[in-house]
This record gives C-alpha cells, sequence and structure tokens, in this order.
C-alpha cells in the first residue's frame, strides 16, 4: 500500500457485543485478504456492540464490508437484542473514512455503492448519512437513528425517512442501517465515581453540541452496571475544531458541581495521532509543538 494507492478507512458497528462466536463470523470477512487490512475490533457488553476499524483499497474494501454485513444480518436478530447504546440495525452504520489519495467526495461515492449494493443483496432498507445524505435532515445519524429498532417500521412509512436505497418496510431481523463518508470520528468515553446515571445525562446535555455545548461532540450517559459507575460516552466528530481535552475539561468541570469525580477515561477503536497530540501538548504547555517532531511520524512517512 504505498504510491498513489488510494487508502479508505470503514469503522462499520454491528449490534453483537456478547456472543464471541457471532463476533468471529462477523469478522472473518476483513482477515487474509489482499487489499484489505483489519486493524482492530472491540466488543462491548454493555453497549452490546462491536466495532471493526479497517483500512484497504477501495474496491477490495468494498467486497469485505458487504460480506461482513451480510454474515452480520445473518447471525444478528434484532428482535432479541438489548444494549446500552442506541441502535436501529444489526449492521447499525458504516462509514467510511479517506485516509490517503482519497477525497471525501470518492469516500461519499464509495459508501454509496456499498449501500446500493447491500439493499439489493440483502432486502435491507439503508440510509445514507453525514457527508453522503441526501437531505440536510438526514446527515445526522442520531436524527435517524431515533426511535430506534422498535420504533423503526412506523418511521420508515413517513415520507421524510424513507430509505435511500432498499425497502420500504425494515428487515425483520435485522432492521436498517446507515452508510455514509465522514471524517475521522473519536470514540472517546470519561468515566464517573458515581452510579447515579442522571449525573451522566446530565453532563452529556451540557457538553454536547444539539443542546448548546462543544460544537462537534455528541454524548450520551451511559450505566456500566458490572462496575458500579456511569460513563458519559462521546463521539467527537471533528477532533481538529473541538479537542479532546477540552471535552475532558468541561466534563470535570460539571461533574465537580456534582461532588463527583473523574475516575478514567477510554478511547474506542483507533485514535488519529493528532487528537493525542493536541492532548499532550496541552497538559504539558508545550510551545509550538508540530506533528513532526513526533519520532514514530517520522520513521513511518
Amino acid at each position: 500500500m504505498s504510491g498513489m494507492t488510494k487508502i479508505v478507512e470503514c469503522v462499520p458497528n454491528f449490534s453483537e457485543g456478547r456472543n464471541l462466536e457471532k463476533i468471529e463470523k462477523i469478522v472473518q470477512p476483513f482477515r487474509g485478504r489482499e487489499g484489505v487490512k483489519l486493524l482492530d475490533y472491540q466488543r462491548d457488553e454493555d453497549h452490546n456492540r462491536c466495532v471493526v476499524t479497517v483500512v484497504g483499497e477501495p474496491e477490495p474494501l468494498k467486497a469485505a464490508v458487504l460480506e461482513a454485513m451480510g454474515a452480520a444480518i445473518a447471525v444478528i436478530d434484532m428482535r432479541a437484542h438489548k444494549g446500552q447504546h442506541p441502535r436501529m440495525g444489526a449492521v447499525d452504520v458504516v462509514p467510511f473514512i479517506p485516509v490517503k489519495n482519497v477525497d471525501m467526495k470518492e469516500a461519499g461515492e464509495l459508501s454509496r455503492q456499498v449501500a446500493q449494493a447491500a439493499a439489493q443483496k440483502y432486502n435491507l432498507p439503508i440510509f445514507l448519512y453525514e457527508e453522503s445524505a441526501t437531505a440536510a435532515h438526514r446527515r445526522n445519524l442520531a436524527d435517524i437513528r431515533k426511535g430506534q429498532f422498535e420504533g423503526m417500521a412506523e418511521k420508515v412509512k413517513q415520507s421524510e425517512w424513507k430509505p435511500d436505497f432498499g425497502p420500504v418496510g425494515i428487515h425483520p431481523s435485522a432492521g436498517v442501517a446507515a452508510v455514509g463518508a465522514r471524517m475521522p470520528l473519536v470514540a472517546y468515553n470519561v468515566n464517573l465515581g458515581t452510579a447515579n446515571l442522571e449525573i451522566a445525562n446530565d453532563i452529556a446535555r451540557k457538553i454536547r453540541h444539539l443542546s448548546g455545548g462543544l460544537r462537534y461532540c455528541k454524548a450520551i450517559g451511559i450505566d456500566l452496571k458490572d462496575r458500579g459507575i456511569v460513563q458519559v460516552s462521546i463521539n467527537m466528530t471533528d477532533y481538529t475544531k473541538t479537542a479532546l481535552y477540552r471535552v475532558f475539561e468541561l466534563i470535570r468541570i460539571e461533574a465537580k458541581r456534582w461532588g463527583v469525580a473523574v475516575v478514567g477515561s477510554e478511547i474506542i477503536g483507533l485514535v488519529p495521532m493528532g487528537a493525542m497530540i493536541d492532548t499532550a501538548a496541552y497538559y504539558l504547555q508545550l510551545e509550538n509543538f508540530k506533528a513532526e517532531q513526533v519520532l514514530e511520524s517520522r520513521i513511518y512517512e
């Protein structure tokens, strides 16, 4: 993968985080395939979903993603699915992200090809979202997903929520999917030293853009029952404009009002180096620090 090779990243989210055998079947199409590299996959039992990170050249990546979507539809039944994370389908969301020698327009074209092929092959209704959206009200994934799997059969009957591809009714066991192109997203969770979900929900409301918070921040409160704590679960949709440290500090400030401490945070999946450099530079108060000063960034150029 060098020279003028086009490289696209895909981060499909599947609604299964507990059954290892099923997860293995879903991930299998990304293994040992020419022109495709499986970078990471993480399952979360509380969320009951699996997030896969894969990169590849457009055509082989497209084939692998379609195969994985088929595997997920075969093994996941949404009628029996329960989890902390909002979801509307077995293949919940499939974003394509331009990485190298590819622009957003090409990533959008690839997302449309995958959406159209998957809709035909699996009789699956699909919404195009973010940069691929066909209307302004369909850009935001949270708006598309509202009502979740349980409410989707009624929702798709409304003319403004007719799927972009596939049947108008939902797939009985797999629901619906969203496919699109977007900027690199950072999935970032901050854990709070309390079991009170109301506190996490309140902080999520204060920091997310939808209710007047930070511009490129989406957030919800989540109960981590096994650990006896709660979490503010965040999607940073453009880390270059809203930095990670800004979100972390705002959560810390809001938690303080409740007399609650931040007990840790986590990155889900992979993170662009720039997001970490910004944060390190902020906390170390580095002056005029550039990514080129990171040793590894020079080695792997």
